[in-house]
């Protein structure tokens, strides 16, 4: 890895852990991090959630895990030619969906709606829940304890009210300053993986065609150029050639429009870069419109497609009626979330009890989800 630039996250400058540990004799601290994550059991369970198409649906499509995977490697690209901390930015992409509930979007619209009443449920804030206290690894802590820059870019997203409760980390959004690069770069990142790994999957289930996408001017533009290139190349080879050009496009981009403004900001320190009125890191306005048509058409094209509602509509019934039973009854679920659930209704009362409800829930996966459904309401399944 070149040598960082002064606004990267340097080791020796990171705020550090929440709890003390002594430094690792053969890694950074941040490789500790991204270890820790891959270690985890929540970073395992990605395997068997969706992106779009429950699982159980295909074993070709996108799961969260491999999304991760793709969010890290075209992170790790975009780091190294800005000269920031690449082992830093993989940990926070790997770790970015450790909180995402079974069935995708569809499961935490659900599940926040289920948690109304007792302070909603939003997947940024469990993923970061996740690795400050759901995970069982340690004699001495709680969670993984990452350190706090790997936290920060965990949590994208954060209300005001929840950044007062969580303090140190939540502290750029009650002051209104900018998350560290490699935050700033990761959700980058993570839109390219998703909208590119979405056309192809989408095209795969039949629910959208190459000629649909003939009115996406990314998607039309390296279309013809591969098909200049390549005569009657068709199915497959066709698809990834082009999907391979429009990342590539995104991914320079990114790297030439973030380098122009941090060049124009002339930001020398983390310090400076949070002082800014925006993100440094950015497409060009141009790309940014394009990238904005794309996703556009697969809103409506893919994830409105009716045989998609349809999946969504079973898959946030299925999250409803979870919640609804474990709620009603704690004694349903197993023995270590039941009394983890009678803990915490002791302490803050029913929303404790919802809490725990929601964090089983949403570490369930696809087919553990499916499973519990039919134990629960199917006569015929064995419990």
């Amino acid at each position: 890895m070149s040598a960082l630039a002064p606004y990267a996250a340097h080791e020796e400058q990171s705020r550090g852990r929440r709890h003390a540990e002594p430094k690792p004799a053969y890694r950074s601290e941040y490789q500790r991090d991204r270890d820790r994550i891959v270690h985890s059991t929540a970073f395992r369970r990605l395997v068997y959630k969706t992106q779009v198409f429950v699982n159980h649906e295909g074993d070709l499509y996108r799961t969260r895990l491999t999304h991760s995977l793709e969010v890290a490697q075209i992170a790790r690209t975009v780091a190294g030619a800005l000269r920031l901390n690449e082992e830093l930015t993989e940990a926070i992409c790997l770790a970015h969906d450790l909180g995402h509930t079974p069935f995708g979007h569809a499961g935490q619209d659900a599940l926040n709606e289920c948690m109304a009443d007792f302070g909603g449920f939003e997947h940024n804030l469990q993923s970061l829940r996740v690795v400050d206290e759901l995970e069982e690894h340690y004699a001495d802590f709680n969670g993984l304890n990452l350190s706090f820059e790997c936290r920060e870019g965990i949590l994208k997203h954060c209300s005001y009210k929840n950044a007062i409760a969580l303090g140190d980390v939540g502290e750029r959004f009650v002051n209104r300053e900018q998350p560290g690069l490699e935050a700033q770069l990761a959700n980058f990142a993570d839109e390219i993986a998703y909208n590119n790994h979405d056309v192809e999957d989408g095209i795969r289930a039949g629910l959208i065609s190459i000629e649909a996408l003939a009115g996406v001017h990314l998607f039309a533009g390296y279309h013809g150029e591969v098909l200049a290139l390549h005569p009657g190349l068709s199915g497959r080879r066709l698809v990834y050639e082009v999907l391979r050009r429009m990342i590539n496009h995104l991914v320079t981009d990114l790297i030439d429009s973030s380098s122009a403004r941090l060049r124009v900001a002339g930001v020398a320190s983390i310090q400076q870069v949070r002082a800014q009125r925006a993100f440094l890191i950015g497409f060009s306005e141009e790309t940014a419109r394009l990238n904005q048509e794309l996703k556009s058409f697969l809103r409506e094209q893919l994830y409105r497609h009716y045989k998609v509602r349809r999946m969504t509509s079973k898959a946030r019934r299925v999250v409803r009626e979870l919640f609804d039973a474990f709620f009603a009854d704690p004694g349903l679920m197993p023995d270590g979330h039941r009394a983890t659930g009678t803990r915490r209704e002791a302490v803050h009362g029913p929303a404790g009890r919802a809490r725990a409800v929601a964090d089983y829930i949403a570490g369930m996966t696809d087919r553990y989800a499916i499973l519990e459904h039919r134990r629960l309401f199917d006569p015929a399944e064995r419990t």
